[in-house]
Order: structure tokens, then C-alpha cells, then sequence
């Protein structure tokens, strides 16, 4: 999986560590659901201001949230647009606030690093069109979250 990741913020330090733990759960995803080699995935990293912007202007809620994940292809009845050749398929971009994590990952008491991968994670699973509106979906959702970070050490049983 080919990850792009920028980081449009400077509130919070992202260090190199994490964010190779961060590529690293993006990878266990790709694996764990069959994704070609050259499908691509946009991270980027802003802070409450920004996803606070973009949730209200793309989802009608006027507040920030912690991560929003928008599908290249979605509701596209033929196949996608091919980008920069026949192999590279861009699945969509994954927005992730910052502030939000860190204070989320405080507040759960599992830290910043566990709370951006599981961000970054439960972002793409949407992006492979897995949802939470109900609770037999969330159910399902949130075991293919832990089940990918548990391979990189970062599921809730590693923080009990």
C-alpha cells in the first residue's frame, strides 16, 4: 500500500516512531483485506480548527471531530479513475485531528501513539466501506480494528 501522509499542523509533535507505527496498522489493514501493492491512501494530519472546517462544510456538523475519511470512488458506478498509470488506485483521504487524539488518547489512558494508529485504522476501514451505524455493524467494525492492532501491539488488551 502506497501511504501519503502530511502533517498540516503544529500543535501536537508527531515523531518519526509514531508515525511509523501509523503506516504500520495502514499496512496490516491493506494485508488483512487483500489491497494491491499500489493502492493509495492520503493521511493528513491538521488540528481542531481544520476538521472542525471540514465537518461543517462536508458533513453539516458544526463541531470538530476526531477523524474524517472521504472515498475517492464512492458512488461510482463504473471503476475509478485510473491516477498516474494502470496500477495506482487512490482509495481516498483519511483527515485525522491532532488535538483531538492526543486529548482522546488522554483521556482513555492509552496515549497519543495507539489513539492516531487506532484513528488512522478505523478511517481506512471506512474508506473499504465498513460502518458503525448500528450496533451489529460496529460490532463487526471494531473487531477488524483491534484485529489489525494487535499485530503492531497497540490493541486495547496491550493497555489494561
Amino acid at each position: 500500500m502506497i501511504i501519503m501522509m502530511e502533517n498540516d499542523q503544529d500543535k501536537v509533535v508527531l515523531n518519526e516512531e509514531l508515525e511509523k507505527k501509523l503506516q504500520d496498522g495502514l499496512n496490516v489493514v491493506a494485508r488483512l483485506h487483500n489491497l494491491d501493492e499500489q493502492t493509495e491512501v492520503d493521511i493528513t494530519i491538521v488540528d481542531d480548527e481544520e476538521i472542525h472546517t471540514l465537518n461543517r462544510d462536508y458533513r453539516n456538523v458544526d463541531r470538530p471531530t476526531d477523524v474524517l475519511s472521504f472515498a475517492l470512488d464512492e458512488g461510482e458506478e463504473e471503476e475509478p479513475e485510473i491516477i498516474d498509470g494502470p496500477d495506482l488506485h487512490l482509495l481516498g483521504d483519511i483527515i485525522i485531528s491532532a488535538e483531538t487524539a492526543q486529548r482522546q488518547g488522554e483521556e482513555f489512558g492509552h496515549g497519543l501513539e495507539r489513539e492516531i494508529v487506532y484513528l488512522a485504522v478505523h478511517g481506512l476501514l471506512h474508506l473499504l466501506g465498513y460502518d458503525h451505524m448500528v450496533e451489529e455493524d460496529k460490532v463487526i467494525m471494531r473487531a477488524k480494528e483491534e484485529e489489525a492492532l494487535r499485530e503492531i501491539q497497540l490493541s486495547e488488551e496491550y493497555f489494561k
